[in-house]
């Protein structure tokens, strides 16, 4: 049998090394350095500072104010946006429900409960109408606004972000952005992660860049920068002696792991183009099996990453071996028998055990999505050998 086709795998650049090494030579091998601060620049570079960004002079002076802190995982990035945000107890988030649960587990780090939004057909991601909807009930049930809303850019496609953030703007609500799967994509060619108050980011070991384990948290500001950098530090204040005036976390990432993330940057825009490129393959090779929709950008407003490409299965669709284990779960197995690796869409966190209690707006999108979809590969080491034989093993599934 040929080798394996996994699902989406890391690819170092040769470069990594060089910076690891460094490290090692002067002995930085602790969460600071000259890795870290190196890398925060090269995020900002690419997110923030680019100037081959489309967009307004408007919008370039707002990307220009804006700081990054590196820190330990995009989870970690997640929980520093609620605490810079002053979610805490007994306050409420308005949560994408289609997501992974690592969106909604840091607001319970906090304290908060997170209230499940349900999403839209055609971006998958959190509707802003039943978002609307869903704040203007908790407001009358609870007497107090959400403190925060978290929209996910699923598989990196970008949310309708104007929307939800005119929604954000009516309520008087801010917004987190979980951009963990969506590094390099664009919404009206501005990058995803940096249209709210703040924009979590992840480079696990997946992720369309990796630092093995490791995430950043976009900050609107020096002033709100300096804040997270101050709680991802322990919250330790500028005495020459050790004091704390408030709790702190252990969230920075290890200079040994900038490393591996300067190295990751110098292909960033390489990863990006080669899993459109993947998409674009996939769409011409399944334009003519009408069982499956490969999930696309919804219109020229949307640039996904595309780093997990999806497919869907068509009303009257089969798959062999389906015994009432449903058709996504029918095909994996399929797909598995042959050496390729593939994942169900996420359970929505709505239909979670550990979420059960948590208040939930749903229309019935994520959960027909998770019944009938399917993630195949995608990623650096997948290329046209390999999608073709994806391609023919879906069609041989079908029935």
């Amino acid at each position: 049998m040929n080798d394996r086709i996994l699902l989406c795998l890391c690819h170092m650049s040769g470069n990594e090394q060089r910076f690891i090494d460094e490290a090692f030579a002067d002995n930085w091998v602790v969460p600071l350095g000259p890795n870290v601060t190196g890398f925060e620049k090269d995020l900002e570079d690419f997110f923030l500072r680019d100037p081959d960004l489309k967009i307004s002079p408007e919008e370039r002076a707002l990307l220009e104010r804006k700081r990054t802190v590196a820190l330990s995982s995009g989870t970690a990035a997640i929980h520093m946006g609620l605490v810079a945000l002053g979610v805490g107890r007994d306050d409420e988030v308005m949560v994408q429900s289609f997501t992974f649960s690592a969106s909604a587990n840091p607001v319970t780090y906090v304290g908060a409960t997170p209230v499940f939004v349900d999403s839209e057909p055609d971006t998958w991601n959190i509707d802003p109408r039943l978002l609307d909807r869903a704040i203007a009930d908790r407001v009358e049930k609870t007497g107090k606004k959400p403190k925060a809303i978290i929209p996910v850019y699923l598989y990196g496609m970008p949310a309708k972000i104007d929307e939800i953030l005119e929604v954000a703007r009516k309520w008087d609500i801010p917004v987190l952005e979980d951009s963990a799967e969506a590094f390099g994509s664009l919404y009206k060619g501005r990058p995803c992660g940096t249209f709210g108050s703040y924009g979590a980011l992840s480079f696990n070991g997946n992720k369309m860049i990796t630092t093995s384990g490791g995430g950043a948290l976009i900050c609107p500001d020096e002033e709100a920068y300096r804040l997270v950098l101050s709680y991802a530090t322990q919250s330790r204040e500028p005495f020459p002696w050790y004091q704390h005036e408030r709790i702190g976390y252990n969230y920075r990432l290890s200079n040994i792991s900038a490393g591996i993330g300067r190295g990751q940057m110098t292909i960033a825009r390489e990863h990006l183009a080669h899993h459109r490129a993947v998409q674009a393959l996939y769409r011409s090779l399944l334009a003519d099996v009408a069982e499956l929709e490969l999930h696309e950008n919804p219109g020229n407003d949307f640039d996904s990453n595309f780093w997990l490409c999806t497919v869907t299965f068509t009303d009257g669709a089969a798959v062999k071996g389906d015994d009432g284990c449903g058709r996504p779960e029918a095909m994996r197995r399929h797909l598995a028998s042959r050496g390729i690796e593939s994942r169900a869409l996420w359970k929505p966190m709505h239909l979670q055990p550990v979420f059960a209690s948590s208040p939930a707006y749903v229309n019935g999108v994520s959960e027909d999505l998770f019944s009938r979809g399917l993630c195949i590969p995608a990623g650096p080491w997948v290329g046209e050998p390999e999608v073709r034989r994806v391609v023919e093993a879906l069609k041989e599934g079908l029935c």
